[in-house]
């Protein structure tokens, strides 16, 4: 009787999230709409610069009880409308997020690929405002497509779509560390700031344990952080290095790889994913000493300060030339 009753259960929370959804896509067909008759009277000179303000306090004195109608915000709708107006692409995506949501993105994002790119993560990741506000200040759709040029052969042949999964450079600006840190300093701000870690990595990671210990014949060995990951369904071992990445330390997690995929992971699951964490790389360095290697494994950078942004659209400019 109580799974009947959890079926109900189910079926209301399904109708309800249907319901917020259908809300949320008519406000922002309405904001749409207002954003574009806005624009197109200014557009025909039909009105001026201040009939923007007439037009709100005329919406406020008229029907007081609506809300979100002053004349910053009527500004913002046509700034919204204009934006995607002419991306037939872009447009559908806008009403599948919230209008906080949307005004972060159409303000903040300044291509139609940026732009795209975070209407896709903020529903993906189901962001909160704050979250995507974070995201985009650690630019993290310029790290996105910078990224994913360190990684070993194995794991590019596993699904050339999976190295999507991980970052090139990871942003732990929230740990506060000094820029000389130990391991066991990264580690411990790591794990009590999970939240924002699980945020850094996506929210498929789930965290399975710190210091993971292994044993092989008679010696027991210890994996810094191990997650598992949802979508890949596999287990995915981070190890925490607090200086230059160096070639020897990928011996060492291809020991833990093997022994994870021996004596841990289940016959359903797949080959584990190592994550060697470096405070610093010489990418050409790093793509010698993946070359060769057998297992499925990334070595990324992390950084303890937001990246500077324009350096990393410079280097966007560089590669792609847009």
């Amino acid at each position: 009787m109580k799974d009947q009753f959890s079926d109900i259960i189910q079926i209301i929370k399904n109708a309800r999230n249907s319901a917020i959804k259908a809300v949320n896509s008519e406000l922002i067909n309405l904001y749409w709409n207002v954003g574009a008759y806005i624009s197109q009277k200014l557009e025909v000179s039909e009105w001026g610069q201040s009939v923007v303000k007439e037009l709100s306090e005329f919406i406020i004195k008229t029907e007081p009880e609506i809300k979100g109608f002053s004349d910053k915000n009527l500004w913002r709708m046509k700034q919204f409308y204009e934006t995607y107006k002419n991306s037939p692409k872009l447009s559908p995506m806008v009403r599948e997020i919230s209008w906080s949501h949307n005004m972060v993105i159409f303000s903040r994002c300044k291509t139609p690929e940026e732009q795209e790119f975070y209407l896709k993560i903020t529903k993906q990741e189901s962001y909160s405002k704050r979250e995507l506000e974070r995201q985009i200040s650690a630019s993290l759709f310029e790290r996105s497509m910078i990224g994913h040029s360190t990684v070993s052969p194995a794991l590019r042949e596993i699904d050339s779509e999976l190295v999507n999964t991980f970052k090139d450079m990871y942003v732990f600006d929230f740990l506060n560390l000094p820029d000389v840190h130990s391991e066991n300093d990264l580690q411990k701000g790591l794990i009590r700031q999970m939240k924002d870690f699980i945020l850094e990595l996506g929210r498929d990671f789930l965290f399975v344990g710190e210091e993971y210990k292994i044993q092989v014949g008679s010696s027991d060995f210890y994996i810094d952080l191990l997650f598992y990951h949802r979508g890949l369904q596999c287990l995915v071992a981070f190890e925490l290095k607090a200086d230059k990445f160096k070639p020897e330390h990928l011996g060492q997690l291809n020991f833990y790889l093997e022994a994870l995929d021996r004596d841990v992971k289940k016959v359903n699951e797949n080959p584990s994913i190592g994550i060697l964490l470096c405070k610093d790389k010489d990418n050409e360095v790093v793509e010698y000493a993946l070359s060769r290697s057998l297992s499925p494994t990334m070595v990324s950078e992390y950084k303890t300060q937001l990246p500077d942004k324009k350096l990393l659209q410079q280097k966007l400019h560089e590669l792609f030339g847009n």
